[in-house]
C-alpha cells in the first residue's frame, strides 16, 4: 500500500501571521505526530524568509492522511491558518520501492 507524502511551502503575507503560525505550531505538530499513521511531519520557519515555512509529511497510507485532514478541519490550527497560500505536492510513495 503507498505511503502518501505532502511537501511543500505555507506562505505568510505577513510576519505578524507568520508568528501567529509559529505559536501554534508545537501543538498542531504535537497532535499530528500522535495521530494512528503519521510516520513524519516536520514543519520549519525559513530562517532567510521568515514569513515561509517548508512542510514535510508522510503517513503510512491514503487512509491515514485523509484521517489527519479529516481531524484538522475543525481545529484552532484550520481556523487560525485558512486563507494562507499554501505551496503543496502530495504523492504517494511505494515503500518497497528502493532508489540506488
Amino acid at each position: 500500500m503507498p505511503r502518501v507524502a505532502l511537501n511543500g511551502f505555507l506562505i505568510c503575507r505577513s510576519l505578524e501571521e507568520a508568528d501567529r503560525v509559529s505559536h501554534l505550531l508545537p501543538n498542531h505538530i504535537r497532535l499530528t505526530r500522535a495521530e494512528p499513521g503519521c510516520l513524519k511531519f516536520e514543519v520549519f520557519r525559513s530562517q532567510a524568509d521568515p514569513v515561509r515555512f517548508a512542510v514535510s509529511e508522510l503517513f503510512r497510507d491514503r487512509a491515514s492522511f485523509d484521517a489527519h485532514q479529516a481531524r484538522t478541519s475543525d481545529t484552532i490550527w484550520a481556523r487560525a491558518t485558512k486563507g494562507i497560500p499554501r505551496e503543496y505536492r502530495i504523492t504517494e510513495e511505494d515503500p518497497e520501492r528502493r532508489t540506488g
